[in-house]
Formats: structure tokens, sequence, C-alpha cells
């Protein structure tokens, strides 16, 4: 039963709290993680989920998640945050864990919150814990753990990416937020079309950073005669502290899907015309250096990859200069992509290994490329490339696809100067 002091607790907490959903039906988005037939909702029915991470941006309901997970498999959980615990925190849930596990034989959730932040040590206290079934382990993190986490711990958990929330998938939110009592639903508030846009367009697939900002504009905004308080496109670009475009959401993907084109065309005068546009217009810069990075290797490719090396230098450039200067890197970077000869020779080359990695998945690997040790190579007749000069010719892909070509250099730029060893037939 809460208490007076909880009570005042849970009213004072930001909207995003305050709004957390309590199952998976309240759940916003990631249908590829929590949809009908997905492997959690089977799993919870069951009583038969084990230790996971999640991972993805900030704000789309990793910790959420786990919280509905407990809570729905009526265990008990404990939250951590990897930034402020240590190994003894982590050896006292444990010794709590196994009492509870032999006199119940239920285990406790350990929720991590920034799990790539445990050490090594930090990690291997609770493997035995995790093995023996004692804790269910369930880490959050904005890092992927294949990179950032110890393997051991990552190997005995089912991984889940979160995505960025979808735009309308934001709207709804915010809209229920004002009508839900837990929410909002007490105040009277007008909030105009542009101003919902603006959050769900603006907090970059935060759902967190959209309701605490309309919290903010709600809060601080006068109510009229009436007791209305109107959120509009100015209040809410105060709100979120991010200007608002002055383009609709249509005429943004126009913009966008035009300036990706451009460069793909070779149109430098084009280019750097709907660049322009779009960051008068409000768009973050960064998104224009991250869709050049792609385009670096999508269209120009190996035709001239100076240019990827010249998109990312304009990325980094922006992120630490910000606007106007380092819009000059930038349009330094557009104006490299577009007047680069062009190639699509990489994406081509991915989409057909791709697809024979995938219908060839179960393919032997040649004898003599598996993992032997340096002395038993020569037996296995492994031809190492720098006894014959740099290169030899020898069979690499599986028995069933010895022939295939996937890298066809085209005869543009510096592509049309490769030899390939192994050519197309």
């Amino acid at each position: 039963m809460e208490n007076i002091f909880e009570n005042i607790s849970k009213q004072n907490a930001p909207l995003s709290e305050r709004m957390r959903p309590r199952n998976l039906d309240e759940f916003v988005g990631q249908k590829h993680i929590t949809g009908a037939n997905c492997l959690i909702r089977r799993a919870i029915k069951a009583n038969m989920l084990g230790s996971c991470i999640f991972y993805g941006p900030p704000g789309v309901g990793k910790t959420t998640l786990a919280y509905i997970i407990a809570n729905a498999m009526n265990n008990d959980y404990v939250k951590l945050n990897a930034v402020s615990s240590g190994v003894a925190d982590a050896k006292k849930i444990i010794e709590s864990a196994k009492k509870q596990f032999e006199m119940y034989g239920k285990s406790i959730f350990l929720i991590l919150d920034e799990c790539h932040r445990w050490s090594k040590a930090q990690s291997d206290c609770v493997l035995e814990a995790i093995e023996k079934g004692y804790i269910t382990f369930i880490g959050t993190t904005t890092e992927n753990p294949h990179i950032s986490m110890t393997p051991a711990i990552v190997s005995r958990c089912r991984v889940f990416k979160f995505n960025s929330l979808e735009i309308n998938d934001i709207k709804d939110a915010l809209l229920n937020a004002l009508k839900d009592e837990r929410g909002l639903g007490k105040y009277k508030v007008d909030l105009k079309i542009e101003a919902l846009s603006h959050f769900a367009l603006t907090c970059a697939g935060d759902l967190r950073n959209a309701l605490n900002a309309l919290e903010l504009a709600v809060l601080t905004t006068q109510p009229n005669k009436k007791g209305v308080i109107t959120v509009d496109k100015v209040v809410a670009e105060q709100s979120i502290q991010t200007p608002v475009m002055s383009v609709d959401e249509n005429m943004y993907y126009d913009l966008l899907s035009a300036f990706c084109k451009s460069l793909r065309g070779s149109d430098t005068d084009a280019a750097l015309y709907y660049s322009q546009r779009l960051i008068s217009a409000g768009c973050d810069p960064l998104l224009l250096s991250r869709r050049l990075i792609a385009h670096a290797s999508e269209d120009v490719g190996m035709a001239d990859s100076n240019a990827m090396l010249l998109a990312i230098s304009a990325h980094y450039a922006i992120k630490n200069l910000g606007i106007p200067e380092g819009n000059i890197p930038l349009a330094h970077a557009i104006i490299y992509v577009c007047e680069a000869e062009k190639s699509n020779s990489v994406v081509s080359a991915l989409h057909s290994a791709n697809e024979d990695a995938n219908m060839h998945h179960d393919d032997n690997i040649p004898e003599y490329l598996k993992n032997y040790h340096y002395e038993t190579q020569a037996s296995v007749q492994y031809k190492y490339p720098h006894n014959y000069g740099g290169y030899v010719d020898q069979q690499y892909l599986p028995d069933s696809l010895k022939d295939r070509v996937y890298y066809v250099p085209s005869k543009n730029g510096r592509e049309k100067n490769l030899i390939r060893k192994k050519q197309p037939k």
C-alpha cells in the first residue's frame, strides 16, 4: 500500500515518468520486439524469458519494457545503474536472490541501466547467478553490447535492438498524455497541430524528451480567460529548445529527397541549394552530413574513396564547430561528392553477397581456411600470400559459390584502374 509520501513523489515526477506504460498494450513502438507473435510476448506468456540486453537510442522504452516484463511475470526486481553501482552492490543482490531462489524457486530480475559501463569484474560476478537461475538479468544500454560489453555476459543473454520511435507513435503518446489523468488530463490544453508536429519531429525519436517538453510548455503557459492553455509553435520551440521547422512535414521529406537525388545525380548547385533550404528551415545539419556519408559509399564508392573521407570529416566538423562555421566543410564535402565520378559497385556487391550469405549460410568453408594453429596450416595446404609476393591464386569461397563474383569495378574514376584477379564469367 502506498503511503502519502510515495503518492506525492509520483505526482511530482516528470510527465515521462508518470506516463510510463504499465503493460505491453500501453507500450509505444518497437513492434518488431513486442508485436502479437513476437518472442517477448510468447516468452512472458510461457514464463520462460531468460536474461536479455536491450540496446538502442535514449527514450525509446528500454527500461520501461524491462519493468513491464518483471511485473508481467510476477517477479521481484532490483534496479541498478552501472555508473553508480559496484561489485559489492551486485554481490548483495546475488546473495538475496540465492536465498529467495532456494526458498521459493523464483529468480529476481536485475535491471541494470547503462550496463555497458560495468567493468569485467562487475560483469563476471553475476555470471554464475545468471547460469544457475538466481537472477534474470535485463541490461539496458545505448551502446552496441557486442562491442562495448564483455563477451561472457553477452553470450548468456538474448540481445534486442530498439529503434528510434516513429513520428506518429510520438504524436499518439503526446495526445494520450493530454487526456490521461496520470499526465496532463486535468488541464484544458489546446495543442496546435504545428506544435505537435514540432515536438514529434525534433525530439529525434526520444519520447522522454518530447513528453517533458510538452509538460514544460503546458505548465509555463498562462491560460486564457476560459482557462485554456494554448501551446503553439512558438511555445513548442522554446520548450524543446529546437527552432521550429519553417516547412511542413511533407515539404521537409521532399526537400531531403531532392537533396539526396541531387547528390546521386551530380548536380552540385541543386545539392547545395537544397542543403541550405533544409538548414534554413531548421533541419539538423548532422542529418545532412549523415546522409552525405551514406551517399559517398552508395553513389561514389570505389570510383573515388576520398569522397567518404571528406564526408566523415564534414560530419566531425559540424559536431565540433556547429553552424555557421561547420556549414563550410559541409558544403566542401557536398561539392566533392557531386563532382566525383559515380559508381554503385559497392552497393551491388553488398546486395549480391548478402543474398548468397542468406541462401548458402550452411555451406562448408574450405578446410585450409579454418582456424588451425600456424604450425598445422601447411598440412592443410593453406597458401600464405606473402610467400608468393603478396598474392596467390586459391579458393576462398565454399565450393557451391567458388565461381561467384560480387564486386565488379565500374569504368569510372579510379575504379577503372583496378585489376581484378577473378573476373566475372
